[in-house]
């Protein structure tokens, strides 16, 4: 049977047009292959942000717990703090949540010191090598030292995990006073919480 010669024109026209394209392409693709080219490339951006954490040895326990005070009584007692940080900033101590009934915080002087040696257990081995606070009354510590900003310090970690322990000395000082201001200060309460902090800079 013949095809008319208007059908295998259209036919022919039909088949042609994915062979021109094809031919298009392979233009293209030996033009490309003719160019130079050459990259470069940094990669596996990421960003973490750090981290920061203080911890303490006490166990959940209050560093002093005295019943039965007496005028002139005195003790010391430790405490190690560490930090766990990838980002590290200087670290501050201030008070916090002061209870003070009848005026016993006004007589109670304290010392703290910063150093090496020692634990929650014990001080034996403790060496200092600063003096944070000395003989400064609790009640001005109180109203004083209250946050980051105005709290004492200059340990600044620069590995994880590094301490340092604080040893803190009271004594219930008596000095100048009389027998009824004395007496008066009986069955008093007096609290406080140490808080220490660190922040990036």
């Amino acid at each position: 049977m013949r095809v008319s010669s208007a059908s295998a024109r259209r036919f022919v026209a039909r088949a042609a047009i994915p062979v021109a394209v094809m031919f298009a392409a392979g233009t293209v693709w030996q033009a490309s292959y003719a160019a130079f080219s050459a990259e470069t490339r940094n990669s596996g951006n990421a960003w973490s942000a750090g981290a920061i954490a203080l911890t303490d040895d006490d166990g959940g326990s209050a560093r002093f717990t005295v019943e039965n005070l007496i005028p002139g009584q005195t003790d010391t007692q430790c405490i190690k703090v560490t930090s766990n940080a990838t980002s590290y900033g200087p670290v501050k101590m201030y008070t916090l949540n002061a209870v003070n009934t009848v005026g016993l915080m006004e007589h109670l002087k304290m010392t703290i010191k910063q150093g090496a040696g020692g634990t929650f257990a014990s001080c034996t081995g403790f060496e200092a090598t600063d003096t944070l606070v000395n003989g400064v009354m609790l009640s001005t510590m109180a109203s004083t030292y209250t946050s980051y900003e105005t709290g004492v310090g200059n340990w600044t970690p620069s590995s994880s995990p590094e301490s340092m322990v604080f040893q803190i000395t009271y004594v219930f000082d008596t000095t100048d006073m009389t027998q009824q201001q004395l007496d008066a200060l009986q069955g008093t309460h007096a609290g406080i919480d140490f808080e220490w902090e660190m922040e990036t800079v």
